[in-house]
């Protein structure tokens, strides 16, 4: 999760409307399905669902790839990142404490 500034959150929306089929092309290449972000009132959910095997390196090739990087720069200045992140957190991980298959 993470938060949205409350000024940017139509923008976003804008931006997900129309995902650039390169950044969808490069998440479905490394192994990233059924990929969902909620909003309620000033935080971001995100959902996927990881279908490889190295999930580390899967992120550091999505991170690196030149439509990434771009996608990001549009995106980055709507979110704000929670307080209580770790150090070199940008989304903030939550931990699972139920699931239903």
């Amino acid at each position: 999760m993470i938060g949205i500034k409350p000024d940017k959150i139509a923008e976003y929306k804008r931006l997900h409307a129309v995902v650039w089929p390169g950044v969808l092309e490069e998440l479905t290449k490394h192994h990233i399905k059924n990929y969902s972000i909620f909003l309620h009132n000033n935080v971001l959910f995100g959902y996927l669902e990881y279908h490889g095997n190295d999930y580390d390196a899967d992120m550091a090739a999505i991170a690196a790839a030149e439509i990434t990087k771009k996608w990001w720069q549009e995106t980055e200045p709507c979110q704000e990142p929670l307080a209580d992140r770790r150090v070199g957190e940008w989304w903030s991980p939550m931990e699972q404490v139920f699931h239903m298959e």
